[in-house]
């Protein structure tokens, strides 16, 4: 699993707050705004609520924007008419992708991500044939140098982690979703500091990518949905060669 896109895409989400800090903070105030009008402004009552905030805190979106937001789904008006929607897709090379979105026009988005994935040389899947080579997990990402492995390992199998893996990058962390939060919470309790904490779905099944044409067509797909307006979240089956996730 080295090699896993996991990786690979904790290093690109870095890279794109940096580059695309503006158009990251939009969706997010989307996801904030939205989550608020469905459960309301307080975290505390609200999980889907506590789950945006999280990815906030990654992305070290500033506390007006979240407030702004937050506002703006307690007092109605955007996110009232917003639906979310899932896309199963092949991609190139035989790499499977679900594409989350929201959107309030759900006509408009269809063509553009059906337009998106057929310029890539892939294909919209029917449905249930994607979603069924994932899995929904807890999924928290810790550097090497955020924590010792036996530490580590204790803390998030006794807060109730279903699996820990240790690879040459840093350390995985898999918990059942109703789980995340408990273990997710012991660990930023003693300041460990993590790369990436989500709910995500994870591939039962790989595709390994073998060459650089494989890796630069999955990565422009990938790359190009993300940069759409209404996609939240792209997760790939792709198994990147360990040299493309070094560099």
């Amino acid at each position: 699993m080295a090699g896993h896109s996991k990786w690979a895409k904790v290093k690109h989400f870095k890279g794109a707050i940096d580059a695309k800090r503006g158009k990251i903070f939009s969706k997010l105030s989307r996801e904030i705004t939205i989550a608020a009008k469905i459960g309301g402004g307080d975290p505390d009552m609200n999980p889907r609520l506590r789950m945006v905030l999280l990815k906030c805190r990654t992305s070290n979106m500033p506390r007006d924007n979240i407030e702004r937001a937050i506002k703006k789904g307690t007092g109605g008006g955007e996110g009232a008419n917003f639906e979310e929607l899932t896309y199963e897709i092949y991609g190139p090379h035989g790499v499977a992708l679900l594409v989350e979105v929201s959107t309030d026009n759900r006509n408009r988005t269809a063509s553009d991500i059906r337009s998106i994935v057929t310029k890539s040389g892939g294909s919209i899947a029917t449905p249930g044939s994607v979603s069924r080579l994932f899995q929904r997990k807890g999924q928290i990402i810790v550097s090497r140098e955020a924590a010792g492995e036996d530490q580590l390992m204790e803390l998030a199998l006794e807060a109730g982690a279903e699996d820990f893996k240790a690879e040459p990058q840093g350390y995985e962390i898999l918990t059942e979703p109703a789980a995340f939060e408990a273990v997710h919470k012991q660990i930023e309790a003693k300041g460990i500091k993590y790369e990436a904490a989500e709910i995500a779905s994870l591939p039962t099944i790989l595709a390994p990518l073998t060459d650089e044409a494989g890796v630069a067509a999955v990565n422009k797909l990938i790359e190009t949905l993300e940069e759409h307006d209404d996609v939240k979240e792209v997760f790939s089956n792709a198994d990147f060669p360990n040299e493309a996730v070094k560099a």
